[in-house]
């Protein structure tokens, strides 16, 4: 007979997930419709209580606040909560249920619970004998750990306090390679100064680059001992949060015994203690004192609290370091896990582990066969492909893999060299890494890469499925999916960092016009600035018509068919007004390239000055127009006298005696600046002056059908990598006139021109400067020509060429 108030707290956690997960699904489908408008602004409680779903719907929009407004809803989706994540949530709630019951029952329960869970995850984990205490945060349980070794190895801690800690001042060691501000946080929660904070250095000369130098922490604590110092205890990585090494566990076991020290494990590595076959370096955590496990982390289960587990057969003193608690309701922290590991089954628990080291496996045969091919279309000469670096002790079951992309020095090819590379050479290789990993995050997100910025290494892109598989349900089929994309990111890149020397020289064969901008955090050709070469002219205008003529360039160059992304550079990147250029393919002919920028920008800032020349000859003219006009106004009044001014008698007069008038039409010549008559316009039919736009001189150079510009014939084209993605980094909004890179290396294509022989991006804009001519002459003939001077025909502006 189960409880009705259990069978209860069950349908109402079932009713609120399914209410959750239909909004999701309704939001994802583009059918939701928001119910609550400003729900972000706090306001007043209201007066009537609302029903279950309505309050559900509520957080809900709480949840998706802001989705509907962006462009890719499906980056914020929620973790796809399967039914063991559904057991671990129940548990929460029955956590509340059972803090109600009477308080022997509650006794009893959490007794049992407690207990079993501790047994479970002892045998599960090969940690016999051991006790256990569930904590939120995933440092507490350590904080707790030092305090149970202060009052063990200070006997009168528990009277006199933190004063006879001044007699031996305790001491933590610590790796190098551990968790960024675990030591500070320690020493912060038990009052300890950083002097008590010691870190080991890691191995520099033989073994892991990542492990902990046992020598050197020997010596280290020999030295603490002879300065009248107490070595408390050692914190040990079974999995670096960085590179997930392990460090040599027996040997800092046994140092730790000799040195009467407390030794500490955590890491994702530890999980591989459930599976039947362990290597021995993680064989050796079983004779730790202490370790912490994330369980929640590694089985995808949604708030569930870490565990730690510690030997020690003073159960005072355990309580007193917080480690066991006398009050029932903190036993239930269990619960959520109880009732998962119930669930999941000793062999669920063991096959979702096994999945992630599988995976493990997969992607580092895979990169081990890709490391050694040609990548014979894109380069003639070898290149490791994305170098695998395996930093892991046993690579057959690290369920940690870190490669990134390394270019060798003899990798210069199709008139790529390699000169002057070195300098900046590691910052562009992480630069070009960072992009790797975001870029494979983005084409396969179930595989949850990451990046990693190790000290020796450098910028790493990392695959920990057992941080992420369980959450993100990732499958072989995504590892296949990543060593595809894999395949097609890395020539790319090869062929972008052979061509940035190419582009440099270039960019300083057409100085001063063109500068060449230094920016090793982008992952790109390279970035050029197009300066003015206008003198005379004070500096903030200066600066105005660098942006201009910048902004206008970098339009230009984006309506270009070619597959280059031409962008404002990173989002939060130090330099202004610059052209960004993006990733290329070997085949892209760069001094077309840099030769078409310079043009480009140069006819710009040509354009810009003939607009700003005529804008002063129009103004002349209008005053010069004007002044004529007034002549010929008071010419007019002469040759009819007063009498034909007056509306009515001037009508009689011009009906019995039409009067011939002298005064002609007036013209505006641009080039000339002046007024002229358009007698000749009217007797020849036809303006004189104005080029005509098929005579625009072309390019002299063709392109092959089908070939983009700035591809040479014959060369691998950009085909093959169109459904790679482009960088992510230099997203800017429109309404700054910045553009927004598409989710592929080829930009949208442009329309067909309507005309069957399509003319250079070059020749285009020489020929925009007549035409807006034409259009500027228009204008100033209608403020020329007066009421009374209109000719019953159209009149057409003449235009010299330019």
């Amino acid at each position: 007979m189960v409880d009705s108030t259990l069978a209860q707290v069950g349908k109402n956690l079932s009713q609120a997930m399914r209410i959750l997960e239909d909004g999701q699904r309704k939001l994802e489908a583009g059918t939701e419709r928001r119910r609550f408008s400003r729900t972000s602004i706090p306001g007043p409680l209201q007066g009537d209580g609302q029903d279950v779903a309505t309050v559900l719907h509520l957080v809900h929009n709480l949840i998706h606040e802001g989705e509907e407004e962006e462009d890719k809803p499906s980056q914020h989706r929620m973790q796809n909560v399967g039914e063991q994540g559904h057991m671990a949530l129940l548990g929460h709630s029955l956590a509340a249920y059972i803090s109600v019951l009477d308080r022997e029952r509650l006794r009893k329960l959490t007794t049992r619970i407690l207990s079993d869970t501790t047994l479970w995850l002892c045998r599960l984990f090969r940690y016999e004998n051991g006790s256990a205490y569930f904590h939120e945060d995933d440092r507490d349980g350590l904080v707790k750990v030092c305090r149970l070794v202060i009052n063990a190895r200070y006997e009168e801690y528990a009277s006199e306090g933190y004063a006879v800690l001044s007699s031996k001042q305790p001491v933590i060691y610590q790796s190098a390679s551990g968790r960024p501000g675990l030591g500070q946080h320690l020493c912060s929660q038990l009052g300890l100064p950083l002097s008590s904070l010691c870190t080991v250095p890691c191995n520099t000369v033989f073994g892991s680059q990542h492990q902990m130098d046992v020598a050197l922490l020997d010596k280290l604590i020999k030295e603490d001992k002879e300065a009248g110092k107490l070595p408390l205890l050692l914190i040990a990585n079974a999995g670096t949060p960085g590179a997930g090494h392990t460090d040599k566990l027996g040997r800092l076991k046994d140092l730790c015994d000799q040195y009467s020290m407390w030794l500490h494990l955590e890491g994702v590595n530890l999980a591989t203690l459930a599976l039947g076959q362990a290597t021995s370096a993680i064989m050796a955590a079983n004779r730790s004192d202490s370790m912490t496990l994330t369980p929640g982390q590694w089985l995808g289960l949604p708030a569930v609290s870490a565990v730690t587990l510690y030997r020690h057969e003073d159960p005072a003193l355990s309580l007193a370091a917080g480690l066991t608690s006398s009050q029932p309701v903190a036993k239930l922290r269990a619960l959520p896990l109880w009732l998962s590991l119930q669930y999941l089954g000793h062999n669920g628990i063991v096959q979702k582990i096994k999945h992630a080291t599988v995976l493990s496996q997969q992607l580092l045969q895979k990169l081990k066969t890709l490391a050694s091919i040609k990548t014979s279309d894109v380069l003639e000469t070898e290149i490791s492909l994305a170098e695998a670096l395996v930093m892991v002790e046993d690579e057959l079951s690290s369920p940690v893999v870190l490669f990134k992309f390394s270019q060798e020095m003899s990798a210069a090819s199709s008139g790529g060299s390699v000169e002057g590379y070195c300098a900046g050479e590691k910052e562009v290789l992480d630069t070009f890494n960072r992009w790797l990993g975001e870029q494979l995050l983005q084409l396969v997100p179930a595989s949850g890469m990451d990046v990693v910025e190790l000290e020796d290494e450098g910028t790493c892109v990392r695959f920990s499925p057992l941080l992420t598989a369980a959450v993100l349900g990732t499958q072989q089929g995504d590892v296949e999916d990543l060593v595809e994309k894999l395949s097609e990111l890395v020539p790319v890149m090869s062929s972008t960092m052979c061509l940035r020397q190419d582009f440099r020289e270039e960019t300083h064969r057409h100085s001063p016009s063109l500068i060449y901008v230094e920016e090793l955090s982008w992952p790109g050709l390279g970035a050029v600035r197009y300066e003015p070469q206008a003198e005379g002219i004070d500096e903030s205008r200066r600066k105005q018509e660098l942006e201009k003529i910048n902004t206008e360039l970098l339009k230009k160059l984006q309506e270009l068919d070619t597959d280059i992304i031409f962008s404002t550079g990173p989002e939060f990147g130090t330099q202004e007004n610059c052209i960004f250029v993006g990733m290329v393919t070997e085949d892209v002919d760069v001094s077309e390239l840099v030769n078409t920028i310079a043009t480009l920008g140069r006819d710009i800032e040509e354009s810009g000055r003939l607009l700003e020349n005529m804008t002063e000859v129009v103004r002349k003219g209008i005053l010069e127009a004007e002044l004529q006009l007034q002549k010929a106004n008071e010419e007019k009044l002469m040759e009819e006298g007063v009498m034909r001014q007056l509306p009515l008698v001037g009508s009689v007069l011009n009906w019995f005696s039409p009067v011939q008038s002298s005064i002609k039409g007036r013209t505006f010549n641009l080039a000339a600046g002046s007024l002229d008559s358009t007698e000749v316009t009217y007797s020849t039919k036809a303006q004189t002056g104005r080029p005509s736009l098929q005579d625009t001189p072309t390019s002299s150079s063709k392109r092959l059908p089908g070939q983009r510009l700035f591809q040479r014939s014959g060369g691998a084209g950009f085909d093959s990598f169109s459904e790679t993605s482009s960088i992510g980094q230099a997203e800017e909004s429109a309404g700054e006139g910045s553009t927004t890179l598409s989710s592929s290396f080829r930009p949208p294509t442009p329309p067909p021109a309507p005309e069957e022989n399509s003319q250079p991006a070059s020749d285009v804009i020489q020929e925009k400067v007549p035409e807006s001519s034409v259009q500027v002459n228009a204008q100033v003939e209608a403020e020329v020509e007066t009421e009374e001077e209109r000719q019953p025909e159209g009149q057409e502006v003449e235009q010299s060429e330019r």
